[in-house]
Parts: C-alpha cells; structure tokens; sequence
C-alpha cells in the first residue's frame, strides 16, 4: 500500500493546503494515488497543469489520479474530459475530511468523479489545519483566503471564493506553537492579505493582527508579511514597520502596472502616484526597506507610452525582486474582451522589465558588500538576510539559526558571506 504522491503548483498558499491534504489523505488511508495541486493564474498555468498531469499519468500507470486546486476549481470540465484524470475535487472540498474519507473507502462508485462546488457560498476559511510548513527555520502560516476585489484580468476570485479570514486568537495559538518547536520565522500568507479581518467583529485591520501578534508572542523573533495591497496598507501596519524590528523589512507589493489608465482598465483600486507614495513612506519609516512586485507586461490596449510608465516604476518605487506577467487572456475575465496587445510586443516588454530588475538586483546585492546581517539559515551553506536576500557561506552553519555575517561578495543573485 503506497502514500499517495503529491504535486504543487503555483502559490505559498497551495504549498500549505498540499501539507494538509497529505494530513488529510493519510487519515482516510488513501494509498496508491497521486494528487495534483492546480494553479489558475495564467492561462499558461493551466497549459502546464495539463502537462503535469499527462506525465503524473505515464509516470504512475496505475495510481488514482485526482486533480484539485484553482484550475480545477474554476475549470473542472477541461481536467474531467481528460482520459488521465481519474477524479476532480474543488478547493473547497480538497480541505474536507469527507472527501478524502470517500476517495478511500470507494473510488469513484459511490463518490462522483468531480466534487466542486460553489466556492462563492464558502463564508468560513479552513482553519489551523497543520501547524505552518516550511524549512526547519521558516513557517508560512495561512490568515485569509479569497478575494472581494474583481480585477479585470483575474480568475483568482472564481477559484477561492470571497475574503475570509482566520480569527486573530487561532493565528496567535497558531505561531506560539510553532515558536515552541523551534521555528525562528513565521510568514504571514493568503490571497489578499490586506483585507484580512473585514469579515470579522469589529472588523480589525492586518496592522491590528501584526502588532497582536508581535506582543503576545514575545518570542518570536522574526515575521514576515507576503504579498499585500499598498492601498488597502493601515496605520498600525505602517506604526508596525516604523517601530517593530521583529517585522522584516521586506513587503512584496500587488501593483500590476505603472500607468493610471491601464490601472483603471484593470480595476485597480490605486494610481502610480499612490505607490510611489506608499513607497516613499514605508521606506523614511524604514531605511532599510526592499519591495518585491508583481508586474504585467502587455495587458490589453497597453501601449509603448503606458509601458513605460511601468519600466519607470522599478526605480520609483525603489523595487528589487520582480514577478513579471506577460498579459494572457483568462477566459471569463473582462480583460480577455479587450483589443489584445500583439504577441511579440508582450514577450518584449516582459524581457525589458526583467531585465531593469535584474538591474535592480545587481544594485541591491552591491550595496549589501561590507554590511553585517542577520542571517536565517535554511540550510548548512545558504540563508536569507531581513530583505529575503539569499547569502552562501563558505562554512557550514546551524541550520534554523539565526547568525550575524558580514557580507564579503555577491554570485550571481546570492550574496557570500
């Protein structure tokens, strides 16, 4: 009797859903079958999700093939007509015990090939599953899941439902078990951070949850934010990163682009001006601040004179580490009507952004030369400084530690210590 084998794709988030799936599964006795864990964000993460399952097919002739995730949530047809796949089980399903219960107990037969349901009447998020997953030395711990907003471009919405968050005493209960084993760094994840606490009593804000979390989790000596919202950013975040050193100085930014018009036509709710601004503040509050960004090259009726506006944007707002979308249209999505920008330009204007963040990086990784940092170790040789910056050591180190080093170099995108 075999484990079942999983597969993740796409987010933080997925990662930490396919930990407790394998909970899941192996209470069920589950055996023989391979899980995929779907991502939906472009159209060419679906194209690779298909792949993916072709080649879990010829790899495992015989197991039980089961796919899930946000593909298989806002697309559940496309992956059931496929020959492969033996069954297809929704996001919201995919966290149930039930589920997998009849998934072991008797394939198929009684149990339909595809479970998704609804995710938009889903009002409650999974909660405390597993205690955070990760390295020995960071734990991604989930506070929120889903999205209210309705950019044109996104098919996340259909594929997680609406905001809903994770009440603040199970997060806190939550990390003071992972400190207790050890875990030196907790980061914050879900689909749009910004709004967590909306759907709760009284309506707390992420900053209300960050400060929370830093006092009465003394011991905790690093947390992290992942991707947020610059717009939706509240007082107590912004007082947090003014005064909380335990807060790491590394806020990856939700902007998309760089132009008003375009941010209007993608139903953004902030204009350039407002994250050069976020950015400006955040960094006088925190001089040793770095932003990560998502950027898309080539959304519909984009134009050289709209993309430069994003190119500008990297050095505006001081970004370091980018995450570049060439635009493909999502089925489904208003931005999938638009005139469509041509093939080329947007293979183009993607290489041009991440070639000025790969300038950014260099810049980033040179002005490090001759600084100490706290470094969390990951493993023997590598660990990540405050900024998320990976250093090698020459030396090996205590893995999960956290170890000053002065920095001697840079290889490639890694700083030498």
């Amino acid at each position: 009797m075999s484990a079942p084998k999983f597969t993740t794709m796409g987010c933080r988030l997925n990662a930490y859903e396919t930990e407790a799936m394998k909970d899941l599964a192996a209470q069920a006795g589950l055996s023989n079958a391979v899980v995929i864990n779907t991502c939906a964000v472009t159209a060419e993460a679906v194209r690779k999700a298909r792949q993916e399952i072709r080649k879990l097919r010829r790899d495992n002739p015989d197991a039980k093939l089961i796919v899930t995730g946000c593909a298989a949530q806002t697309e559940p047809e496309t992956f059931a007509q496929m020959a492969e796949v033996d069954a297809v089980i929704g996001n919201t399903e995919k966290m149930t015990p039930d589920t997998w219960a009849g998934l072991a107990t008797d394939f198929i037969g009684d149990t339909e090939a595809v479970q998704v349901n609804d995710i938009m009447s889903v009002t409650e998020t999974a909660q405390h599953l597993i205690d955070g997953f990760g390295t020995r030395s960071r734990a991604y711990v989930q506070v929120q899941n889903g999205c209210d907003h309705r950019c044109t471009f996104c098919i996340i919405p259909y594929g997680r439902g609406n905001s809903r968050s994770v009440p603040a005493g199970v997060i806190v209960d939550q990390i003071t078990r992972l400190v207790d084993k050890g875990f030196n760094e907790v980061v914050l994840t879900g689909v749009d951070l910004t709004s967590w606490g909306a759907d709760l009593p009284a309506q707390p804000k992420l900053g209300d949850l960050v400060m929370r979390i830093l006092k009465l989790v003394p011991d905790l000596p690093r947390l992290r934010i992942s991707s947020i919202d610059s717009i939706e950013v509240d007082e107590n975040l912004m007082q947090a990163i003014a005064t909380e050193p335990r807060l790491m100085p590394h806020l990856h930014l939700s902007l998309q682009h760089g132009d008003d018009l375009i941010l209007k036509r993608m139903k953004r709710r902030h204009l350039r001006d407002d994250a050069i601004r976020f950015a400006e503040d955040a960094r006088k509050l925190r001089p040793d601040m770095t932003f990560g960004a998502d950027i898309i090259a080539g959304f519909p009726t984009e134009t050289e004179a709209h993309f430069a506006n994003s190119l500008k944007l990297v050095e505006e707002c001081h970004l370091t580490w980018l995450h570049v979308f060439p635009y493909s249209p999502r089925q489904g999505t208003p931005a999938a009507r638009m005139p469509q920008v041509d093939g080329r330009a947007i293979k183009d204007r993607a290489a041009r952004l991440r070639a000025a963040g790969e300038a950014a990086v260099t810049r980033h990784l040179q002005d490090q030369q001759g600084r100490t940092h706290n470094v969390l170790l990951e493993a023997p040789d590598m660990g990540r400084t405050e900024q998320f910056t990976e250093v090698r050591f020459a030396t090996e180190q205590p893995v999960g530690q956290i170890v000053s080093a002065m920095i001697t170099g840079r290889d490639g995108h890694q700083l030498v210590a």
